[in-house]
């Protein structure tokens, strides 16, 4: 199971601005530290913590952060529409087109998704697989 994952940022306020975009209307909270920025999802009481977290921190080795050849995150959505809202909410936030919302032929016929890159270069995903939702082919 992957407890958390962790994408360096020069600018943490630049990164902010950027996550906080779309990870709250996806049901994360945002906690501010010397650290870094830590994205969580709720936990209810008594309940475990639904994992991964997310965090966006300056590199750990003190030198420019860099995105990753290959690495992406995927958050899901609750459906098409949000896809598309909070695609758009991240790059008036500072991301950067990657791909806009829309069905892949080389994916399920139901997975819906717009691919963005962080101020730092790091690409993100949003989808939604939603079975109520016409489909690719639908």
């Amino acid at each position: 199971m992957i407890a958390y994952v962790t994408f360096g940022a020069d600018d943490l306020s630049l990164a902010k601005r950027f996550y906080s975009a779309f990870l709250p209307p996806l049901g994360y909270s945002l906690e501010e530290g010397p650290e870094g920025l830590s994205f969580a999802l709720p936990v209810p009481p008594g309940q475990s913590p639904v994992l991964p977290d997310f965090y966006v921190k300056p590199a750990f080795d003190g030198r420019q952060a860099s995105a990753g050849n290959g690495s992406m995150v995927a958050f899901q959505a609750r459906n098409q529409k949000q896809v598309r809202d909070l695609h758009a909410a991240a790059l008036a936030a500072g991301g950067s087109d990657e791909g806009p919302p829309g069905f892949r032929a080389t994916y399920g016929p139901r997975f819906y998704v717009g691919y963005l890159r962080d101020p730092q270069g790091n690409k993100i995903a949003l989808f939604s697989s939603d079975p109520s939702e016409p489909g690719r082919d639908g």
